[in-house]
């Protein structure tokens, strides 16, 4: 495909990604993708492109799913080896070919994965986290007594 300059573009089911869908809320959804593969100045065989959608993750306050939008992009070179990939310029992923075929959905799957964000929540979540408000700790703080001020009394007296 690299030495035909091919370019491939299309929808990708998010249920056709189970290591995907393993952190995921559900398995709705669809990934927009598009790959061009070429050999670059130096003959090496590259995949470049973008796959984007929506997915459904778990929000972390609430609990309920939340739609999140994910971009991935891929700027990989072919490889057959690990000491290949070491010798290749930063700009490219090493993507290591062992086989004559590379399954693309997995290539994909793989960057999605890597996209994903960290903590998913709603914008408008009304749940308070379980840290509450910092100003409301504040005003908490204040009213309670200072466990130290018996010592402070002490001080006070052993002075006079």
């Amino acid at each position: 495909m690299a030495e035909r300059e091919a370019k491939i573009e299309g929808v990708a089911g998010v249920s056709a990604m189970p290591r995907l869908v393993s952190l995921l809320a559900n398995d709705s959804g669809e990934i927009q993708v598009a790959l061009s593969f070429a050999v670059d100045e130096q003959r090496l065989r590259t995949v470049s492109g973008s796959a984007s959608g929506s997915v459904m993750l778990t929000c972390q306050r609430c609990l309920e799913p939340v739609a999140v939008d994910v971009e991935a992009e891929v700027v990989l070179a072919m490889v057959l080896n690990e000491e290949q990939a070491k010798n290749l310029p930063r700009y490219y992923d090493p993507l290591i070919v062992e086989a004559e075929d590379v399954e693309l959905l997995s290539l994909i799957e793989d960057e999605l994965i890597l996209s994903l964000p960290l903590v998913a929540y709603h914008d408008d979540c009304s749940v308070q986290t379980s840290f509450g408000d910092a100003d409301e700790a504040a005003r908490t703080q204040k009213d309670k007594p200072n466990p130290f001020s018996v010592l402070a009394e002490l001080k006070k007296a052993d002075k006079s």
